[in-house]
């Protein structure tokens, strides 16, 4: 049987009802009300929006997770949440799944994880604490995948995002007069040097990596004012983890170096940090098998590498012996990821459905 019209209906629902990071109050609802129609068990939290179901039985767990959060960015104008990445589309394909795993004989547990917070990077870490990860052997994700990245009808068997973490900054020197530069410490000297000395990081060319500064705020209405107080962010990413620590700890002696240099103090906080992917082969050949069952060998793609990230790393991070991959669906999606008006080929919707009900079923 096809459940493409239902899959349709859902994502609709998700689409037109988007909410932010740790608010899916409704989705939450909405999930819950779509799990309760099909008889399938599941949990919710007092604390936490999100759902963890289950169906089969068995003392071992094969699991997926979905992304719930939409964004919350300007459309058309307006400041309001957004589904621009894809998180109603995972949603819907991952319940579509289980409406093609009814009545099938299951030969152990199958969890799902509709997960809150992708988008604030820390939605996997409260579910993690919520035990979304007990008896956990196997762990898959979905995402849909950028045009430029993957042609339509074409599915990859891993996602290798990057490692991201971002610093916000602050620099305390003294205000001076414009005509009078000697006597202040001017803080638009300082984010001159933080601009060049991020330029000089250098590491191993054969991996993908990046330091840049993403946001600076400081003076006032005068301009005869040499502003001596600054604020900053940064934004780091490295494809490997071992890369992203080994930027960090250049760049916090630098920043201590650059404070020495122009005497004036400079705080800084971590903020976001999100892992590389760790991705099992065992998993890898898993899905590489469910993809060919449902669109033949032909519809596998090569692995993805992006300089993206996502949260679903802390998952094999905090529990490094499961094997994980996530999946990248084709998707004809443009103009692109985050992009106000993204829009992609909704047939994905059912084909995606039934790829991962493949995978869960082995």
């Amino acid at each position: 049987m096809i459940y493409k019209d239902q899959i349709q209906e859902w994502f609709n629902e998700f689409h037109n009802h988007p909410e932010p990071s740790f608010k899916e109050y409704e989705t939450t609802k909405k999930i819950v009300s779509i799990l309760s129609d099909l008889k399938v068990d599941y949990q919710t939290f007092g604390d936490l929006t999100g759902v963890i179901a289950e169906v089969g039985s068995g003392d071992d767990v094969i699991a997926v997770r979905a992304d719930i959060d939409a964004l919350w960015q300007q459309v058309d104008g307006m400041y309001r949440a957004n589904h621009s990445c894809g998180h109603d589309a995972h949603m819907a394909i991952v319940l579509g799944s289980i409406l093609y795993l009814d009545k099938q004989a299951l030969s152990k547990r199958i969890r799902f994880i509709f997960q809150p917070a992708e988008e604030k990077g820390n939605g996997s870490l409260e579910m993690i604490k919520h035990g979304a990860m007990e008896d956990v052997t196997h762990l898959f994700g979905i995402h849909l995948r950028p045009h430029e990245e993957l042609s339509l009808g074409q599915v990859s068997p891993s996602i290798h995002h990057g490692a991201c973490v971002t610093l916000e900054g602050k620099i305390s020197g003294e205000d001076a007069h414009g005509a009078r530069p000697h006597q202040g410490r001017s803080a638009i000297d300082v984010i001159a040097t933080i601009y060049q000395f991020l330029k000089n990081i250098y590491l191993s060319p054969f991996d993908a990596y990046s330091v840049k500064l993403t946001n600076i705020q400081t003076g006032g209405e005068s301009l005869n004012i040499i502003p001596g107080h600054a604020t900053f962010g940064i934004d780091i990413r490295a494809q490997k983890n071992e890369q992203l620590k080994e930027i960090q700890t250049k760049v916090s002696k630098g920043l201590g170096d650059i404070a020495a240099l122009f005497d004036v103090d400079i705080s800084f906080d971590w903020k976001d940090y999100t892992p590389g992917a760790v991705v099992s082969e065992q998993a890898e050949e898993m899905a590489i098998r469910a993809i060919t069952e449902v669109l033949g060998s032909e519809g596998v793609a090569p692995p993805l590498i992006t300089p993206g990230s996502d949260d679903f790393h802390f998952y094999t991070i905090k529990h490094p012996n499961v094997h994980a991959t996530m999946i990248g669906l084709g998707a004809d999606l443009k103009p692109g990821l985050h992009h106000p008006q993204m829009n992609f080929n909704h047939t994905v919707l059912d084909q995606g459905a039934r790829i991962v009900a493949a995978l869960l079923k082995a």
